[in-house]
Order: C-alpha cells, then sequence, then structure tokens
C-alpha cells in the first residue's frame, strides 16, 4: 500500500505515468478472432507501462477484470442510472500521451450520473478511451474471456461526498466510471464528431476544441449493467471507483477506430511512437462481488 501523503502520491504517480517517455509496444505475431487467441495476443501486446513497478497490484480492489457472465449476481435492487449531461460543458479533448481525453467543465451540480448503484450524485469530469493495435483485442474489461477492440470510460465524481474530483479519486466512493464496449460494425454519427478532430492531437500534449457534445449519445440504447468495487486503471490506481460496465457495445465503423490508431504517444519532434494497446493488464477478481441489473441469460457474449 502507499506510504505517502495522499497530495504527494496522487502527484508522483500522475508524473510517473504522463512525464515519462514510453517504447513502442510489442506487436503480436498473428491473431484470431477466437477468445483464447485474442487474450493471448492482448497479454503480448502489453504497453511498457504494465511491464514494470505500475503493474504490480498493490490492493485488493484492482480492475479492469474479466466479468464471468454465469457467475455474475442478479440484484433486483439495482435501480436504472440515471444520466444528464450538458453539451455545452464539454471543453477540449486532448492527448495525453497514454490515451485520447475529452474534458468537461464540472464546476456546476446538475449534469452528471446517479441511481444505479449510487448513493449520491456524480459529476461528470472526462472520458477517454483505450484500444488495441488490432481490432481483436484492446478493450481493458473483458466478458467471459470475449475481448472487445476498444472501451470508453466516462469518469465522474461524488461531488456530495467531496469538494474537487482531486479530492474524490483518492477517497471511498469518490469515482462512478460508466464502461462501454466498442465493437465494429455500423458508422457511429455521434462519435464521428470527435473522430474529425483527431488530426488535430496527434501529438503527446496536443490539444483541440470540440464544440458542445454530448456524451450520452455514446452509451448503448440498452442500459443493463454490470457493477463492482475497482480501482483506476492508470495510475494512481486508487481503488475509489465503483463500476458500471454496460452489458451491451456500441458499433462504430472501422474507418472510426483506425483513426485512434492514428494517434502517437510521442510528442512532436519526438520519434513517432503509434498510441495503441494502452489498456491495463486484467486484475484478480479475488473476494470482490459483481451484481448486474438484469438476470443472465443464454444469450451470452459479444452480443
Amino acid at each position: 500500500m502507499l506510504r505517502t501523503s495522499k497530495s504527494s502520491s496522487f502527484s508522483v504517480l500522475v508524473k510517473q505515468m504522463w512525464g515519462t517517455r514510453r517504447s513502442h509496444p510489442l506487436r503480436p505475431e498473428r491473431s484470431c478472432s477466437q477468445p483464447p487467441c485474442a487474450q493471448r495476443n492482448r497479454n503480448n501486446a502489453l504497453h511498457s507501462l504494465w511491464k514494470g513497478p505500475a503493474s504490480t497490484p498493490w490492493g485488493t480492489r484492482q480492475s479492469p477484470i474479466n466479468i464471468r457472465w454465469r457467475d455474475s449476481v442478479y440484484d433486483p435492487r439495482l435501480k436504472p442510472l440515471w444520466v444528464s449531461y450538458d453539451a455545452s460543458a464539454c471543453l477540449y479533448v486532448w492527448n495525453t500521451g497514454y490515451l485520447c481525453q475529452v474534458e468537461f467543465d464540472d464546476s456546476t451540480q446538475g449534469a452528471g450520473i446517479s441511481g444505479g448503484p449510487l448513493e449520491n450524485h456524480y459529476r461528470l469530469k472526462q472520458f477517454h478511451f483505450h484500444w488495441g493495435a488490432e481490432n481483436e483485442w484492446g478493450s481493458e474489461h473483458t466478458v467471459d474471456a470475449h475481448v472487445y477492440p476498444a472501451e470508453l470510460h466516462l469518469v465522474h465524481w461524488n461531488s456530495v461526498k467531496y469538494r474537487s474530483y482531486r479530492e474524490a479519486v483518492l477517497g471511498d466512493s469518490g469515482l462512478a466510471v460508466i464502461g462501454v464496449f466498442l465493437k465494429l460494425g455500423t458508422h457511429h454519427e455521434g462519435l464521428q464528431k470527435l473522430v474529425e478532430v483527431l488530426p488535430e492531437i496527434r501529438h503527446k500534449h496536443a490539444r483541440a476544441p470540440v464544440g458542445p457534445f454530448e456524451p450520452s449519445c455514446l452509451l448503448p440504447t440498452c442500459r443493463d449493467y454490470w457493477t463492482y468495487p475497482g480501482s483506476l486503471t492508470t495510475p494512481p490506481l486508487t481503488e475509489s471507483v465503483t463500476w458500471i460496465i454496460q452489458r451491451k457495445p456500441i458499433e462504430v465503423a472501422q474507418s472510426q477506430l483506425a483513426a485512434f490508431r492514428t494517434l502517437l504517444f510521442s510528442a512532436l519532434g519526438e520519434e513517432e511512437k503509434k498510441m495503441v494497446n494502452n489498456y491495463r493488464p486484467l486484475q484478480p477478481l479475488m473476494n470482490r462481488k459483481v451484481r448486474s441489473s438484469f438476470q443472465a441469460t443464454e444469450e451470452g457474449t459479444g452480443s
């Protein structure tokens, strides 16, 4: 466990993540669409961040995890998730040097989420994406070992219990993250507005305005979800997150997913390193329970 003060540990670990240059991730020799093979290639393609000290589990509630469909527990007490965002609060999109992130003004109480497994209101701070070098892997969470090509995270903080996002990151029940799987399919109109801005943030630290953007357009129409207590999947890896993983993925076109792979881990003037495989390895579930807002059926995964 961390021994330093909360504020210093936060700054040191964030600096560790965003302030160091990264080597090009290994590229697997082959790929296939079957889950065991996709999992193997996913593990072989680890980003260099997860081959060092940051990859070592230091707690009992780390994320991401493999969600076992049949082992999740249906909880009829789970409410529908209430979502209300403000498109005008969208500030800009930027290349963090590890992923593509869209920032929001979180100074007002109204916009955000509540209900579901949450006891308080949570404000939207940002959303970001994780993706692979190939379509066979890229998501952080998996479902019955099924890997998706990308995953969206909408990050919210508990504005009832804490005064700021920074405080909430380090606190109990501080964050709530909605996870949405992306799969190849039809062109996604809502995502396209963001895709068109990506060439402007090709290099590390680059920022670009997006204009008004309504994040709820990136949520699936089916709001069934799994929920479990976990952690951030980037440093400082604090175990302050209530995860809300959407059961159904959204569809995006091949060209839209390919646009994310044109981004770079490197800053302008540095050797170009493609931004791919920016996901953390799966973590052990340990003694946690994954609850579902729906009853399991024979439908299976990948739907």
